[in-house]
């Protein structure tokens, strides 16, 4: 019961600075803007269930994916953890004005209903953590495995409502300033987290049984 706990943990450290909410909430606040505060949380609400829902299909689909395009699990994982240190860079970096950001804001702005995009993909659901949640294959041996990585999923999306659902308040006790550092601290440990798994991949590699045995095979020629 010990790794299954380690597991769920695991799951929502690693994923909640990818997904990093925080971030998302003055982006909420701006496409949401002139909604009534029941509209935004039940939006909020939506989005946090697509979350879940975009992610566990992503965990169990990612087996079929992999092994339809012949991907082994360590370059999965030295993918998944590439992709998430060049996210985990451009969050540490200074930030920088992206005119395409702000027509996806006001494209955003003119919907309807955004729970689904741009909440939940790409701002809650994205590229990040669709490849972290692909890389949790290679930790799952038992059904109570991916039992433990769903719940971790569910903790992340709880986390990720009530973080949204307190944004206004969050967006003007922090400031600016404060937003900055906490996206800059989240941006180190996902830093953290993708280079540990591109080590881990690399250890696969360098310690699989069938690439030891050809080594010592050419060696002993």
């Amino acid at each position: 019961m010990t790794h299954f706990w380690q597991l769920i943990l695991g799951t929502v450290v690693s994923l909640l600075p990818v997904i990093n909410p925080v971030a998302s909430a003055p982006v909420l606040l701006a496409i949401t803007e002139g909604d009534s505060e029941a509209r935004r949380l039940w939006q909020v609400k939506k989005g946090c269930y697509y979350m879940v829902l975009i992610l566990v299909c992503c965990l169990f689909g990612g087996d079929f994916i992999i092994r339809f395009f012949g991907i082994s699990i360590p370059g999965i994982r030295i993918a998944g953890g590439l992709l998430v240190s060049g996210i985990a860079l451009s969050m540490l970096a200074a930030p920088q004005e992206n005119p395409d950001e702000h027509r996806r804001r006001e494209e955003a702005r003119a919907k309807r209903d955004i729970s689904m995009t741009p909440l939940a993909m790409p701002m809650l659901s994205g590229p990040g953590s669709m490849a972290m949640t692909i890389g949790f294959i290679s930790l799952a041996r038992h059904w109570l495995d991916y039992v433990a990585i769903v719940l971790g999923i569910v903790l992340v999306a709880i986390i990720s409502y009530v973080v949204l659902r307190l944004s206004g308040t969050l967006v003007r006790l922090l400031g600016a300033n404060g937003m900055n550092a906490l996206t800059k601290f989240m941006g180190f440990l996902l830093l953290c987290v993708g280079i540990q798994f591109v080590v881990n991949g690399l250890t696969s590699i360098a310690t699989d049984p069938e690439l030891l045995q050809a080594i010592r095979a050419g060696l002993g020629r």
